[in-house]
């Protein structure tokens, strides 16, 4: 559905997007994380075809984003990071406004119309001038107006900026709900969001694309081993011992010590390899009890960081 290859942008001598290359298949929510200035906005600027790219090539719903601007723009939903609103307008007034500006069949703008309002959950404040609404509402009328013509497409810059805790929880509800129907690709600097709601990332640091993949993938590519957290009754300087007997261990970690002399501990075991069975077997019989064990996941936030730090180099 969104093609992008080579796309590269300069301002003046400035590189803001260096020859960066994904795809975001039909249906698909996609994240684009980085830290600020990292060429998100710039990237989401030229596939809505606000932005000209100094070389490369990007094509949405088929259509090039140069060559095609204006069928590109009839299936783009875009929400910026500050809402294009007109703070004199009325909200229904003002949806009625992009509907009729976006072509919508003047027999289907006040369906239209009700309708994003509702997914929205903005219909309560419908007949209030939009300058009098708080960022959150804004925010949610900005979006509406990015579903007003169901586009094909929709871009999102921080959707959920300036909203409190529960309209958070509703608008990923309503995002998560949109995939299949529209392909979505998400910009955001809240990491939980992004895997709570996407099912791949796009991590691009410095005008560069530093990976592309699920989080789980990074997970396993990064960290280069599996980790298990377990937790054991015994001295913590024999289970670790007798845990490093096993071939398939590549490191174990001791975790603070727990009452009833409880440990706690990190094991770490060969990329692809399943232990769980074998390690329950050499704990219990040595004589340990098992008290707990599952995976371990490498967060989000750890994956952005080993890849935007400055530490790691290509």
């Amino acid at each position: 559905m969104i093609e992008v290859e080579h796309l590269t942008k300069y301002f003046g001598s400035t590189l803001a997007v260096d020859d960066i290359s994904f795809r975001v298949e039909k249906g698909e929510i996609l994240g684009f994380l980085g830290p600020n200035g990292a060429g998100k906005t710039t990237t989401m600027r030229i596939l809505t075809c606000f932005l000209a790219a100094s070389k490369g090539t990007a094509r949405v719903a088929g259509y090039d984003v140069f060559e095609d601007s204006l069928e590109v723009r009839k299936r783009i939903g875009y929400l910026p990071e500050n809402p294009p609103v007109y703070s004199d307008m009325t909200v229904q007034f003002y949806l009625d406004f992009n509907a009729r500006i976006k072509g919508i069949d003047p027999k289907d703008r006040k369906r239209r119309v009700e309708e994003v309002m509702e997914r929205c959950a903005i219909r309560d404040v419908k007949d209030t001038i939009i300058g009098k609404l708080s960022r959150g509402y804004k925010q949610r009328v900005g979006l509406a107006q990015a579903l007003i013509h169901d586009p094909e497409v929709l871009i999102l810059d921080e959707p959920t900026i300036g909203l409190d805790p529960r309209q958070i929880i509703e608008v990923r509800k309503l995002i998560k709900g949109l995939a299949g129907e529209h392909t979505i690709i998400l910009s955001t600097h809240i990491l939980p969001e992004v895997s709570m709601t996407c099912q791949r990332v796009v991590i691009i640091n410095k005008g560069r694309i530093a990976a592309v993949d699920t989080p789980e993938n990074l997970t396993t590519k990064l960290r280069g081993s599996e980790r298990l957290f377990i937790e054991v009754e015994g001295p913590a300087d024999e289970v670790s011992r007798k845990i490093r007997e096993m071939p398939e261990v590549i490191g174990v970690t001791v975790e603070t010590g727990r009452n009833g002399g409880r440990n706690a501990f990190l094991v770490d075991s060969k990329v692809e390899v399943d232990i769980r069975a074998q390690l329950a077997s050499k704990i219990v019989g040595s004589g340990f009890g098992l008290l707990e064990m599952r995976p371990v996941g490498m967060s989000l936030e750890e994956i952005f960081l080993q890849l935007t730090t400055e530490e790691r180099t290509e």
